[in-house]
């Protein structure tokens, strides 16, 4: 039998945007067909090392802030990087970004993080301007559901001699 995988979701959010965002891919995780999949849901100012050493992947939310991440999520990787920086390569994650008018620095600031964190991107970031939808809810559960789906291999036993763990 597998262990039971566990997918870390570090947020901030300061808005009902961000709220709606984070509500949407947190459902799409905790999905009824993923229940193997534990979902920890914490906000960036609260994360810490041990939280992101007992994860299998990562689901990360913040607004997009004069053209960068939130400070809170940038807080997240300055006290976990160096105490994390191999401990989980090739963990999976996923990114939603909100802004009012770009989100391109936000997701670009990430993406170099979590890349130097040896952390695999496995679906394209949910960023989006204006005002959050029913499409952008559905991308972010779909977000949700992906980055979860990910780490089912780790929950069900191995079919043949390979692993993962």
């Amino acid at each position: 039998m597998g262990s039971v995988p566990r997918l870390l979701v570090v947020h901030h959010t300061p808005s009902p945007a961000m709220r709606a965002m984070l509500e949407a891919a947190v459902a799409g995780a905790r999905d009824p067909d993923l229940s193997e999949v534990t979902v920890v849901v914490t906000p960036a100012l609260a994360a810490t090392v041990p939280d992101v050493l007992a994860a299998d992947g990562f689901l990360l939310g913040t607004p997009a802030n004069i053209g960068y991440m939130s400070g809170a999520l940038k807080h997240f990787f300055d006290q976990v990087y160096y105490p994390c920086l191999e401990a989980r390569p090739g963990a999976p994650y996923g990114l939603y970004v909100h802004g009012d008018n770009d989100t391109a620095g936000a997701v670009r600031a990430v993406t170099s993080i979590a890349g130097a964190l040896g952390w695999t991107e496995v679906v394209k970031p949910v960023a989006v301007t204006g005002p959050v939808g029913k499409d952008v809810t559905d991308a972010c559960y779909e977000l949700g559901a992906t980055v979860a789906a990910t780490l089912l291999p780790l929950a069900r036993p191995a079919s043949g001699p390979r692993s993962r763990r």
